[in-house]
């Protein structure tokens, strides 16, 4: 049995989210709460809390022994800014947003 999670609209950029996803994907999920807490990385918390939400979903749904199947940091929106530049300039950027996909499985089900 799958469950999983879709935390939309996070506004940390994909990449960073990334390096910590990257780093947690092959980890037991409770081994992955522990190494995530004392990450020194800000995108590590929404990454932990989105960790947390389908730990919650796997309970709720009677799934006790659990591992990740996939974990999917995805690009969502760009949000357009712009900072003053010299004589009346502007030096436009982007603001870029991340969609996190998490899907746990039965050890017995799945893998």
């Amino acid at each position: 049995m799958e469950v999983q999670t879709i935390q939309k609209f996070i506004h940390t950029s994909p990449r960073k989210l990334r390096l910590v996803a990257d780093m947690v994907r092959k980890m037991e999920p409770e081994k992955a709460l522990e190494t995530l807490r004392f990450t020194n990385k800000a995108a590590a918390e929404d990454l932990l809390k989105a960790i947390q939400t389908v730990l919650a979903n796997a309970k709720q749904k009677g799934m006790e022994k659990v591992g990740f199947e996939k974990i999917e940091i995805n690009e969502g929106p760009r949000m357009k800014r712009f900072r003053a530049g010299a004589r009346g300039r502007a030096k436009p950027y982007k603001r870029r947003m991340s969609h996190i996909k998490i899907v746990l499985t039965d050890e017995k089900g799945g893998k």
